[in-house]
């Protein structure tokens, strides 16, 4: 599709009229004089007078049911200068109230009730606080792009009351948490849902039809806010951490100070900011053994870099690993060198301002900084040692501009840069993305046009291209897509975003049938259907085809399972395999599997899955399959256990081995995977909870003793004469690893954690691949253990709440 064809296309359904049609509640509300106790109790004088919102409507599992009325649900608001409130009066069978104590944004077991605000009211930018019947809370961002995000979180008040006839809550909004404009009147969309967990039923004040269009679209409106000042939006969260790390016998400490900042420029635009960053207490990697040529990736759990960052995402240019990861700088060494490299670069500070105008304007800007990395290379004959930079000074810079519109449909322009000090790649991206909807929510297009630049410094520097185009039915229960992705050969955006791969020009499409509404045993279904087709960019040839179909189902007894079917007919053509551009043929795998997740509100519990794999080749005896049996134990509403089992095997399979006299060897090998993971969750309250986690990863490869080598037509041959015995390196792999973390976390104040973190870490891998389960573990605990003590305390300063202290103080006097 050309250019002149794609502008028409957008141009089309950004004209198109006729929007859903729907009538929407309103509430007024009054400002209060006194503010309210934030307590469960309802006996404030401003509840006995407000409006309340009632008849509440169901969307799940069926849609447009009344509540009965001893489970029904009231709603009041009111607000001052420095907050909103709402009271909700949840009718309910105190028996039958799910109460599970979790961590903050975790919902376990428990039944829920939601505020949504949207100050703009523009059925895209949501806030939205949880309540949970615990007294636990939650909190998230939403808009039609990234759903909901939970990375997202504020401070804010509530409480919760259980009742004879029910629950009660109460809670406190305080303007800081919220983004909006200096209006004298101005009406703003809300939205409450109730979620009774012992029936996965949701009850919403507006009512919302879930097979067509964004939630938001299905807002309340509430009026009589009058004078409404943005408050001065400044919070500081300074910390300290105190780290004490053995390793192999070695103990050394640290003591570490910092502050996170979060300062309202504007009305509607924040700047988050990490000073001198500590992430000593994120969470581990599950880190598993790589037989592929790409890298292995994981999710981030710096909270920085996990909150408010959904316009940075756009365009799929941003992946926050990239900054602080492990050094970009290749090392050339000498005969007998050796060297010590750092497993990653220090942030020394990062930057975001972002924030959305009122006629839907977003823009983002981010700035990281890291330090300049040195390796040490050591000459094992003469002991001289000498530094090398393998990562420079860098900063890491992005800007993206962001129009919604139409309450549904937007388009951005996003760009990221990295420039490094010295003889080191520069990196720049740019990215033009629209999402667009017509207004009846029916159908969409999502596209982008990407471009990139690495300046390599001492060679050249190299341009690349990348498109995507999706076409998709979004309504009803019937739905389908089809989809174009392509990227040429100089493609690359790895310096601060995430591909795996360049050089496809791919095609699929999908299509599906769900139901909404229960219908005999089940509560809902889904039946899907999907192919790819797929071919280089350059050189234009095939590469690889597949099929598949999937069935998934919820029982009215909220057990779940499904079934899924996949194959790859024909000949398929890996052009990554053999690391050096040449095809790896392989024909005819098929797959199979099915799973059950039984209904968690259970104090027993479990998942299982399993699937099974052949290969119909000539010459070929490939089948795997794999097993994962999860089961849960609910104690009561304060402990949680969690065990995993995995097991997977693979007997005939084939890939890269290894290398020698410069061209890659292919071996067919018998590979197994063990993975035991253990979670337990103990909260004491909502504001005190313990957890333990334990992971060991076991992972075998031995290959077969004839080796391959690969032809230009993509087949093997053993005619080389390679074999295990007259290689240089041997490629059987035994690999494990094994990590405990053990955390107490305690908020002593509003925004203000105690938290404590111990952990051990085990690595081992060698070529023991004939070793069994057992005298691998035995090998694994003969390796040097880390053990890492932290302690953090992090306090959250408002500084409206600092200003009333000052000013208290001098009227006092």
């Amino acid at each position: 599709m050309n250019a002149r064809s794609l502008i028409l296309l957008l141009t089309i359904l950004c004209i198109a009229t006729s929007s859903i049609a729907q009538n929407k509640k309103t509430l007024n509300i009054q400002r209060s004089a006194l503010e309210p106790k934030i307590d469960g109790i309802l006996d404030d004088v401003i509840w006995q007078n407000a409006e309340m919102a009632t008849g509440f409507l169901s969307n799940r599992p069926e849609i447009g049911k009344e509540a009965p009325h001893n489970e029904r649900t009231e709603v009041k608001m009111t607000y001052d200068d420095k907050a909103i409130y709402v009271a909700a009066y949840l009718y309910d069978d105190p028996s039958k109230i799910m109460k599970q104590l979790t961590n903050r944004d975790n919902f376990g077991q428990t039944d829920y009730f939601i505020l949504v605000l949207n100050p703009n009211n523009d059925a895209q930018n949501d806030t939205a606080f949880y309540v949970f019947s615990s007294g636990q809370q939650a909190d998230a961002i939403q808009s039609p792009t990234i759903g909901e995000d939970f990375g997202w979180n504020a401070v804010w008040d509530s409480a919760v009351k259980i009742v004879d006839d029910g629950w009660i809550v109460e809670m406190k909004i305080p303007y800081r948490t919220l983004r909006f404009a200096d209006q004298d009147e101005p009406t703003w969309g809300v939205q409450f849902h109730r979620e009774f967990r012992r029936s996965r039923s949701r009850f919403t004040w507006n009512p919302i039809d879930p097979t067509q269009g964004y939630s938001g679209l299905y807002h309340a409106e509430v009026k009589g806010l009058k004078d409404v000042k943005p408050p001065v939006r400044l919070n500081l969260y300074p910390f300290t951490t105190g780290i004490a790390n053995n390793y192999d016998g070695d103990t050394d400490t640290d003591l570490k100070f910092g502050m996170d900042v979060k300062y309202g420029l504007t009305d509607n635009f924040t700047l988050d900011a990490t000073l001198v960053p500590d992430f000593s207490q994120a969470g581990f990697d599950n880190v598993v053994l790589n037989l592929g040529p790409f890298e292995q990736t994981f999710s981030e759990q710096r909270q920085f870099f996990t909150e408010g960052v959904d316009l940075f995402s756009k365009g799929d240019l941003f992946f926050s690993r990239r900054i602080g990861n492990r050094p970009s700088g290749q090392l050339s060494l000498d005969e007998n060198e050796n060297v010590t490299s750092p497993n990653e670069v220090k942030v020394l500070n990062a930057v975001k301002v972002s924030g959305r105008t009122k006629n839907g304007l977003g823009i983002g800007f981010f700035n990281a900084i890291t330090e300049k990395t040195t390796a040490t290379i050591k000459n094992s004959v003469t002991d001289e040692k000498r530094n090398a930079v393998v990562e420079p000074f860098a900063n890491y810079n992005i800007l993206v501009v962001d129009q919604q519109f139409n309450g549904n449909s937007s388009v951005s322009l996003i760009n990221t840069n990295v420039l490094r000090e010295g003889h080191f790649r520069d990196a720049n991206a740019t990215a033009l993305v629209a999402n667009i909807i017509n207004k009846r929510n029916t159908y969409s297009v999502a596209t982008d046009l990407r471009m990139s630049n690495v300046n390599y410094q001492n060679t050249n520097s190299e341009t690349g291209f990348s498109s995507y185009l999706k076409l998709a039915k979004i309504h009803g229960n019937l739905r389908y897509s089809l989809e174009h992705s392509f990227a040429d050969t100089k493609f690359d955006i790895n310096d601060l975003g995430l591909l795996l791969r360049n050089n496809y020009n791919n095609f699929s499409s999908d299509i599906s049938y769900q139901t909404f509404e229960p219908s005999g045993n089940l509560n809902n279904y889904s039946v899907s259907t999907y192919f790819n087709y797929n071919r280089l960019a350059k050189p234009n040839v095939y590469a690889q085809f597949n099929l598949g179909a999937s069935y998934q189902a919820t029982t009215t007894n909220l057990d779940g399972f499904g079934f899924n079917l996949s194959a790859e007919p024909g000949k398929q053509n890996d052009y990554f395999e053999s690391r050096d551009g040449r095809p790896f043929i392989y024909e005819n795998y098929t797959s199979a599997g099915g799973w059950i997740s039984s209904n968690y509100n259970r104090i027993f519990a479990f998942d299982f899955r399993v699937n099974a794999g052949s290969m119909f080749e000539d010459g070929r005896d490939l089948f795997n399959y794999d097993i994962e049996v999860e089961p849960r134990v609910r104690l009561n509403d304060k402990l949680l256990f969690i065990y995993q089992f995995y097991y997977d095997f693979t007997n005939g399979g084939r890939g890269f081995a290894t290398e020698e006299d410069n061209q890659p060897i292919f071996g067919e090998r018998n590979r197994q995977i063990i993975t035991n993971s253990v979670s337990v969750n103990y909260a004491f309250n909502p504001y005190k909870s313990i957890a333990l986690s334990f992971r060991h990863y076991w992972d075998t490869v031995k290959y077969d003793n004839d080796l391959f080598t690969l032809l230009d037509s993509g087949r093997l041959t053993t005619a080389s004469g390679y074999a295990l015995d007259n290689i240089s390196s041997d490629p059987d792999i035994n690999f494990s690893t094994w990590n405990i973390d053990l955390s107490y976390s305690w908020q002593f104040a509003p925004g203000s954690f105690l938290t404590a973190l111990y952990r051990n870490q085990l690595f081992n891998l060698d070529t023991l691949a004939e070793y069994n389960y057992s005298e691998s573990v035995d090998t694994l605990f003969e390796q040097p253990m880390q053990h890492t003590l932290s302690v953090r305390l992090q306090y959250f300063i408002d500084f409206n709440g600092m200003k009333s202290i000052f000013n208290s103080n001098k009227s006092d006097s």
